[in-house]
């Protein structure tokens, strides 16, 4: 049995391709798969579409050891998860009838007047040789499918539906078959500076970085209003260690613009030092609409510390006042 090492995440549903969605499954499943040490190399976004998703999940396997599909797992035909993979597979589907008894009684619990719509029994679809995952917060399982040395995990779309299933999973089966350590990580943030700015002075250290024993990592991210540096290792032994002298010497690079080193926004530091001196802010805003005061509200605790607001954005009111 081949360990899980590299994995790639796709998610299904047409909605995540408008601008009125976005996938935040990703994130949670990165966190909980880096947390087993198992890498993952790729995310993709895919629509309701069976041949797109059979053509995606098939390239995508030739790469990695496991693939983890969210999402495409409901009762309607644009749920299309289920197909894709047994075609791309190669497994025929069959109704599992505990599922379908198991969904059955699953709406009579609830109280409806009509009995489960028929095309409900979709969700009972598993292809040949599948491991079922009990959903313990709505009504479609994930699957487990052994695909020759490769594992591909269907899970469905709804956060709070996902969440759970795969933190079981990752105490259970993934973590039996997690290759790797822990990937263990560190954030610099960084303001006043662009990105290129900001790599072209750490350039030589990510040189030095990734040639130590263990070799750390480098990636930076541009954010609205600053730089993110994102230092890892693989070796949590050794792991605190390693990144706090990464940090040092990435702070001592860049100076002053390097704001935070333990996960904190601007917002929140600034609270804290007001907070550490006894000071109280007062806001007064025009052309930022209030932008100002609500990223300083948005950290909890921060009444001990923000006053009072106001935004005036007409002439007549800076001038004269509101209603003035």
């Amino acid at each position: 049995m081949k360990l899980i090492s590299s994995a790639a995440i796709i998610a299904v549903g047409s909605e995540l391709l408008t601008p009125s969605k976005q996938d935040t499954n990703s994130l949670f499943i990165t966190d909980r798969l880096n947390a087993l040490g198992i890498e993952v190399a790729a995310k993709a976004i895919v629509g309701d579409d069976r041949v797109e998703l059979v053509h995606l999940l098939a390239a995508t396997l030739a790469r990695v050891d496991l693939v983890v599909l969210s999402g495409g797992l409901g009762p309607t035909d644009d749920d299309v998860t289920r197909e894709a993979v047994a075609i791309a597979l190669g497994r025929p589907l069959a109704e599992d009838e505990r599922i379908t008894a198991h969904l059955r009684a699953r709406f009579a619990s609830r109280g409806f007047t009509m009995p489960m719509p028929e095309n409900n029994r979709r969700q009972a679809m598993v292809p040949a040789g599948a491991r079922v995952i009990e959903n313990t917060r709505g009504s479609a399982p994930g699957l487990w499918i052994d695909h020759d040395d490769r594992v591909v995990l269907l899970l469905p779309g709804p956060p709070r539906e996902l969440k759970p299933m795969l933190t079981v999973l990752t105490d259970g089966w993934l973590r039996e078959r997690a290759s790797g350590a822990p990937i263990v990580r560190r954030l610099v943030r960084v303001a006043g500076r662009i990105e290129s700015q900001v790599d072209e002075v750490l350039g030589p250290l990510y040189k030095e970085w990734a040639a130590r024993t263990p070799p750390v990592a480098a990636t930076i991210l541009a954010t609205p209003g600053s730089i993110e540096l994102h230092v890892s290792t693989r070796h949590p032994s050794v792991a605190d260690v390693s990144l706090a002298r990464a940090v040092d010497e990435a702070v001592a690079a860049i100076g002053a613009d390097a704001y935070s080193t333990d996960g904190r926004l601007l917002e929140e530091i600034v609270g804290d030092l007001l907070v550490e001196r006894g000071l109280r802010i007062g806001v007064s805003e025009s052309c930022t609409g209030g932008l100002v005061t609500s990223r300083l509200t948005d950290v909890p605790g921060s009444s001990r510390y923000v006053d009072a607001s106001i935004v005036t954005y007409s002439n007549q009111s800076k001038s004269g006042g509101v209603g003035g």
